[in-house]
């Protein structure tokens, strides 16, 4: 759905006809749930995702539609997502597991990044630092314009640009990592330890 359509439905929910609200709320809700998903991961992204509404829909009467409504939502998952990461660096958690060290094992990055049947985005995004994912996910994932991502990202344009292609040019290079692993694995008969 293009943003106009969307800053539409933001305008018309703003009011708070249930019907208004629903309409907005399905047309975002997969740009939202990928974009929290991608910075942080597909496990956190329904509670993010959620709590991105609540606090859209509380502050939806105060938006105007002077950016679009795809970029506002956005930068509010955006910060619902700092938000989290913020709480959780100030209140240490308890891990109730009978092995703890096997368990940090087990989510411990492999060396050949685990790519038996192909590479899955998510995977390799993993691997390239926050701002940049973030700024390759809102232009390459979300579909969002240069100008809209650094409105997201609290940023100027060329940063995100900067970001962007430096994103490319590092999945390339783990792209290119895996594949060279795994035909060194494959000349010498020897099978790649899943990731």
């Amino acid at each position: 759905m293009d943003d106009a359509l969307l800053t539409e439905l933001a305008l018309a929910a703003r009011h708070g006809r249930a019907e208004d609200v629903e309409a907005f709320v399905r047309a975002t809700q997969r740009d939202v749930w990928r974009f929290v998903a991608h910075l942080t991961n597909p496990d956190a992204a329904d509670d993010l995702a959620q709590e991105t509404f609540l606090r859209a829909l509380r502050s939806l009467p105060g938006f105007a539609g002077r950016s679009s409504a795809r970029t506002w939502l956005l930068s509010i998952a955006r910060r619902t997502v700092i938000d989290r990461y913020r709480s959780a660096a100030v209140r240490p958690q308890h891990a109730d597991l009978p092995d703890w060290e096997e368990a940090v094992d087990r989510h411990r990055p492999s060396a050949t990044g685990g790519f038996e049947d192909g590479i899955a985005l998510g995977d390799l995004l993993a691997r390239v630092p926050a701002q940049r994912r973030e700024a390759f996910v809102l232009t390459q994932v979300v579909g969002m314009s240069y100008a809209e991502a650094a409105e997201v990202a609290a940023c100027p344009i060329g940063t995100v640009r900067s970001r962007v292609a430096r994103a490319r040019e590092q999945l390339v290079a783990l792209l290119r990592e895996a594949e060279a692993a795994d035909r060194s694995a494959a000349a010498f008969g020897a099978v790649p330890v899943p990731g």
